[in-house]
């Protein structure tokens, strides 16, 4: 018996996780939660590299064979991933057909040998811009405009820099002189370089948190002033910590006991204080409340830099899901605050429908404008007075998740 070339069982998993990805509508880390642990690394760096490249992938593809290859064809996928390897990983030709072919044992062998064969030969340069799902281009150049979609062209294919809150800001201005990093805000670090989060000073230490700039900015519009603050939906806690940070009394809610378990951790790590319940958003009474935050459960198509997936998870009728319960959650949210109370809405999210449609829709809710000087440079609020994070924003520092966030205020008082 040939033995199995190296690697070939990684490059299984990633044809699995490819599969639960594009037929099953599953996240990435959560597919791999059935791959062996020696398998993971590998076989995540090359699905998740397919997905930032797919429409470019099967243009390559389609232009050298003479009868187009079916979307779920193994033997696409196959071809999909030796080539993502090919241009994203740089695995040599040899590896890329020894650990291909197996793949395809008793199907078309020939033809995926040809085709990856033909492309080898040939070079293979898909340039500085990928190609996003036409589905999504259409949606958000409809949105956005052009030149938001060609900037989400760029920053899909970039490595993005890791961001780190601090609890304290003087901290963070010497962490970023020692590092290297950079200040776009206050309590705010980004580093370059692709840094190993488990190798920088301080990481057992409990001072800072991983957490992307953009996602940071919600809890930033908290009214300092505020005492008892909601966190709805508050897992895994970043903003818990931004909040309890910045001295208020914060109610951490969410209804996954396993992931406020990981909250509770993440608070005794940095030796912040919260409550924390483990409850549904939508079915919970308590309060009131002088301020409540609610990062609302959404597509998540704004993250598409970090987790390519959503792209293609995140399909119209997901997308109108989320937004009914987006509604939902903000008029039960309404109902805890005090009169006079903030409540911040916000979504890790690209679609209007979850974003602006949402607050069209906020009932009693009054809009309190968020001014340019509250955000870091670089984001400026919208005309509407809410705060639209896109791609290109920030794009010379490294760019920022796509976000939605407003302040809304209940009359009273």
């Amino acid at each position: 018996m040939t033995p199995s070339p190296e690697g070939l069982s990684s490059r299984r998993a990633a044809l699995q996780l490819l599969d639960a990805v594009l037929r099953r509508g599953q996240t990435l880390d959560s597919a791999a939660q059935k791959v062996s642990l020696p398998d993971r690394p590998l076989a995540l760096a090359i699905a998740g590299e397919t997905l930032r490249r797919l429409p470019d992938l099967d243009a390559a593809i389609d232009g050298v064979t003479r009868q187009r290859l079916p979307d779920d064809a193994k033997a696409r996928a196959v071809l999909r991933m030796a080539l993502a390897q090919k241009v994203a990983l740089n695995v040599p030709d040899h590896a890329l057909v020894a650990t291909a072919l197996p793949l395809v044992e008793g199907g078309p062998r020939r033809l995926v040998h040809g085709v990856l064969g033909t492309l080898l030969r040939r070079g293979l340069d898909l340039g500085k811009e990928a190609r996003l799902p036409p589905e999504v281009e259409a949606r958000w150049t409809g949105h956005w405009g052009e030149e938001v979609v060609a900037a989400a062209r760029r920053a899909i294919m970039r490595r993005p820099p890791l961001d780190l809150s601090f609890a304290d800001p003087g901290q963070a201005a010497g962490f970023a002189a020692e590092q290297g990093g950079e200040q776009l805000a206050s309590a705010h670090v980004r580093l370059h370089g692709g840094r190993s989060v488990a190798e920088l000073p301080g990481f057992g230490g409990g001072g800072w948190w991983v957490q992307d700039l953009a996602a940071s900015l919600p809890a930033r519009l908290i009214p300092p002033a505020a005492r008892e603050v909601l966190d709805l939906c508050a897992a895994p806690g970043g903003k818990t910590m931004q909040l309890a940070a910045a001295g208020h009394a914060v109610t951490a809610l969410d209804r996954s006991e396993s992931r406020l378990r990981r909250l509770s951790d993440n608070l005794a790590r940095t030796g912040l204080a919260a409550t924390t319940l483990a409850a549904d958003a939508l079915e919970w009474s308590g309060g009131p409340f002088d301020a409540v935050l609610l990062d609302a459960p959404c597509s998540a198509t704004g993250t598409f830099r970090r987790h390519p997936e959503v792209l293609y998870r995140a399909r119209p009728q997901i997308i109108a899901e989320a937004a009914a319960l987006q509604r939902r959650l903000l008029a039960h949210a309404a109902g805890l605050l005090r009169p006079g109370g903030t409540l911040i809405y916000a979504v890790c999210s690209l679609e209007r429908d979850e974003g602006e449609a949402v607050i069209e829709a906020a009932g009693d809710l009054r809009l309190h404008p968020v001014e340019a000087a509250e955000l870091p440079a670089g984001i400026a609020p919208a005309p509407g007075g809410w705060v639209r994070v896109l791609p290109g924003m920030l794009e010379e520092h490294g760019g920022v998740d796509g976000f939605f966030i407003a302040r809304l205020v209940r009359p009273g008082a």
